[in-house]
């Protein structure tokens, strides 16, 4: 819980930029991560532009140092993964997936990605997701192959579960047993305001399906290339080079995170909807009485 604390904090101060960081911890085996520390990378924004690769060397002399740190504290300083904050859901991206194959065959191949959402959490719901990459989409990548592969089968979901130490349990049941929840406090919970994330989604879903229609026409532009070709038997002339299928997919994956997301978004709506409707007409019915 401390972790993801910190990671908290630093997603919700570099608003609006999307930041990342390093997880710590332990594999304590059959695939379970452990994550007790993290820390956020340097932030290259105020770096010269030409300096990628300048940043990068920066970016990995810093993680090894502060292991090196945590390491003299006795503190985990083993790296299990890392975390980025994400904009309304948007993780299905060719960065994403080439970083996290970084982490999955340089480091360890039970390394996660921690993608946590401030945009959404602050609505009021915690928006946190633990992603690996599947080891079909390992194999193919690391053979640079361009087969097909179902999109929802790029990255699988790791479940996560948050620990509290004992110190912070025993006061929140302290805390919990003389707290008195006002009725205000009752009432924000069936804030219905999901209108502007509602469009958001819907703006973020029109743009991506124009990007899948984008990559649609670059394979029927190859397929008339290669009718033509063969149409006109020039056996001497290079065959026309394939797209690459992993972007497609790719916004594929994205474009059914968003639509998930919007089946959740009315579904909560809908409830807090006829509930509001039943103490509307429960208060009604009180005033007739009265």
């Amino acid at each position: 819980m401390q972790a993801l604390l910190k990671i908290v904090k630093h997603c919700h101060e570099s608003l609006p930029q999307m930041v990342t960081g390093s997880l710590l911890g332990l594999s304590t085996g059959k695939g379970v991560l452990e994550v007790t520390h993290s820390f956020p990378n340097p932030d290259s924004s105020n770096k010269v532009a030409d300096a990628d690769d300048a940043d990068v060397v920066e970016g990995t002399d810093f993680q090894i140092e502060m292991m090196r740190m945590l390491r003299e504290v006795n503190a985990d300083n083993n790296c299990v993964g890392w975390y980025q904050s994400m904009y309304l859901g948007i993780y299905s991206t060719t960065n994403v997936l080439e970083n996290q194959l970084s982490y999955q065959t340089d480091l360890s191949p039970n390394a996660v990605v921690l993608l946590y959402d401030p945009m959404q959490t602050s609505h009021g719901n915690l928006v946190l997701k633990c992603l690996r990459l599947t080891d079909e989409c390992v194999a193919m990548k690391t053979n640079d192959s361009n087969a097909f592969i179902e999109p929802s089968k790029i990255f699988e979901s790791v479940p996560i579960k948050l620990v509290n130490p004992g110190l912070v349990r025993a006061y929140l049941c302290q805390s919990s047993s003389t707290m008195e929840e006002s009725s205000n406090m009752a009432l924000d919970r069936l804030d219905l305001s999901t209108n502007p994330y509602l469009e958001k989604h819907l703006e973020f879903l029109c743009s991506w399906v124009d990007d899948l229609a984008v990559e649609q026409q670059k394979f029927q532009y190859f397929a008339r290339q290669l009718a033509r070709q063969d149409k006109k038997s020039n056996a001497g002339q290079p065959r026309p080079e394939i797209p690459r299928r992993m972007e497609g997919l790719l916004i594929a994956n994205q474009i059914q995170a968003y639509v998930d997301q919007m089946d959740r978004f009315t579904g909560d709506g809908m409830g807090k909807l006829y509930l509001a409707s039943g103490l509307h007409q429960e208060e009604k019915n009180s005033r007739k009485e009265g």
